[in-house]
């Protein structure tokens, strides 16, 4: 990619609890075009989090080692000095699936949203220019919700009012930390139209963390899923979802629940083993539960290849065939994206 506005190269981060190393994140490489949209998917203890958390160099001082570059416009944010990186933060912003676990419950709600720019050194009346415009672009008319605080809000409120802390500090990189799994569906929706209005009117880039298939698929330009904190696959979202060449990625895709029983598709039980994310493994990560792994798969790692469909992918034996289940439709032009 040329000009990227960031670019993550060789990213491991390594996790020590009781005297045991777990890897969290494995070799992970991506870059990000201005302006761009990238999801990450994955289950649960894939590194979506931590690699998020790494960028904006959130993770714990203790027990914490990782290594690798992450160049924000020509800027290796891994070697910045912790007073270089809270200055930086004012172009890098995180959205926590959570937001009232980062409020402070006493505190209003003007004074929430400023409290980047009180970092900055931003003078008072500018502050509250730029607070009363981040709520506005959320829906909030400062006159109208100042002196609140946050359990005066409902929980899709509660996250507009972490977008609009985002905003306030005008950055360009947002990474969204799992910003809707909390919320109910219609609340969900909401909130992911505001990120996508938010993202063209002030040419924003994201980092869209998810579990939600449907909703990475609708908001993400490109998509990278993660097993066991490597990359396994990583493309256009079109071509991805029309033609996963990874095993792991096609079994997520099929996974998703679905209304109509004639797609229902009764997952390969032929491989069950889910090995310790504390024991290492030869070759393949996935290949303990894999249905196509051979013994290359055991001996030899892949590394990310072209595939059929045009993305990249990490595997042996890739599909080179469209997909079945609830995105099959979609796909080819058919029903809604998340099979409802």
């Amino acid at each position: 990619m040329a000009n990227p506005l960031l670019a993550v190269s060789g990213l491991s981060v390594d996790f020590s609890r009781g005297g045991k190393i777990m890897r969290a994140v494995d070799d992970v490489s991506f870059s990000l075009a201005p302006g761009e949209v990238l999801g990450l998917v994955g289950e649960s203890g894939s590194g979506k989090t931590t690699i998020g958390r790494a960028l904006l160099r959130l993770l714990p001082q203790t027990d914490t080692k990782w290594s690798g570059t992450m160049l924000y416009q020509g800027t290796d944010l891994a070697k910045l000095s912790r007073g270089e990186m809270r200055r930086m933060r004012s172009k890098l912003q995180m959205i926590f699936q959570d937001p009232l676990s980062s409020f402070n419950p006493r505190r209003r709600l003007e004074d929430i949203v400023a409290e980047g720019l009180v970092i900055q050194g931003v003078p008072k009346p500018e502050r509250e220019k730029r607070v009363r415009a981040a709520l506005n672009d959320v829906g909030f008319d400062l006159d109208a919700v100042a002196g609140r605080t946050p359990h005066q809000f409902s929980g899709g409120q509660c996250q507009r009012i972490a977008i609009a802390r985002a905003l306030a500090v005008e950055p360009e990189l947002i990474v969204c930390d799992e910003p809707v799994a909390s919320l109910d569906v219609s609340v969900q929706a909401q909130v992911i139209n505001l990120l996508q209005d938010i993202r063209e009117t002030r040419k924003l880039s994201l980092i869209f963390i998810s579990h939600d298939l449907a909703v990475v698929k609708n908001v993400s330009d490109r998509v990278a899923v993660l097993y066991r904190g490597k990359t396994v696959e990583i493309g256009a979202g079109e071509a991805l979802y029309a033609l996963p060449a990874h095993p792991y990625t096609r079994t997520l895709l099929e996974a998703v629940p679905v209304v109509d029983a004639s797609r229902k598709v009764v997952p390969d039980r032929n491989r069950i083993d889910v090995p310790s994310r504390n024991q290492p493994l030869s070759g393949c990560a996935f290949r303990t539960r894999c249905p196509r792994a051979a013994d290359i798969c055991a001996s030899h790692e892949p590394v990310l290849r072209l595939a059929s469909g045009g993305q990249m992918v990490a595997c042996h034996h890739p599909h080179d065939k469209p997909i079945s289940g609830p995105f099959a439709a979609s796909a080819q032009g058919g029903d809604d994206a998340d099979g409802r």
